[in-house]
């Protein structure tokens, strides 16, 4: 069975390449900015916002593929109930690594699938991470070794690659701070077929 992810997330993909998920990317183009921006003026907390942002993108790309199953996702850091953003520079992801250091957090990966431009199924996941106290250099030092592009994409830290190197502790799901709960996905598409 081949499904569509609504994401540009080279991570995601390979996640579903790796579980022999059949993938093919049709990214959603939805203004996330503005849509965090409007759910957080609502009052929204960051489990909210993360499904909300799942829930547009896989619509979105839905309503356009007839027929289809399509998977959108979102993943967000919360911070005592704040929602942290992406850098858009190097400096914010300083200020984001700075406010995070020493911090316990959470971060929330929302999926949703959906068809004929309706949702069919979601789900949110939450892992608790703490991470280490870091001197501004050292975090300035970790920072230099992410490409500009790569950090303003996925966020401040590569749990995949040198950030693991950040935390004390990470409990949760690998593939799930990795921006996708797939066995959830498996377990639904498994009972979808039938």
């Amino acid at each position: 069975m081949k499904i569509i992810l609504a994401s540009q997330s080279g991570v995601r993909k390979k996640i579903l390449d790796d579980n022999k998920i059949q993938a093919e990317v049709v990214v959603s183009n939805i203004d996330e900015d503005e849509i965090k921006t409007s759910l957080l003026a609502e009052g929204a907390d960051p489990l909210a916002v993360s499904k909300n942002l799942a829930e547009l993108k896989s619509i979105k790309v839905s309503s356009k593929n007839p027929d289809r199953l399509v998977l959108g996702a979102d993943s967000v850091i919360s911070l005592n109930n704040e929602l942290i953003n992406k850098p858009k520079s190097r400096e914010e992801a300083l200020e984001i690594l700075k406010k995070l250091n020493s911090a316990k957090h959470y971060l929330i990966s929302s999926v949703c699938l959906s068809k004929n431009g309706s949702m069919v199924w979601n789900h949110s996941d939450s892992s608790e991470l703490k991470m280490k106290h870091h001197s501004e250099k050292q975090l300035i030092d970790y920072l230099k070794k992410i490409k500009t592009e790569t950090l303003l994409a996925y966020g401040v830290y590569q749990v995949e690659a040198d950030g693991l190197k950040l935390f004390e502790y990470i409990k949760g799901d690998k593939d799930s701070i990795m921006g996708l709960p797939v066995r959830e996905i498996i377990n639904y598409i498994e009972q979808y077929k039938k």
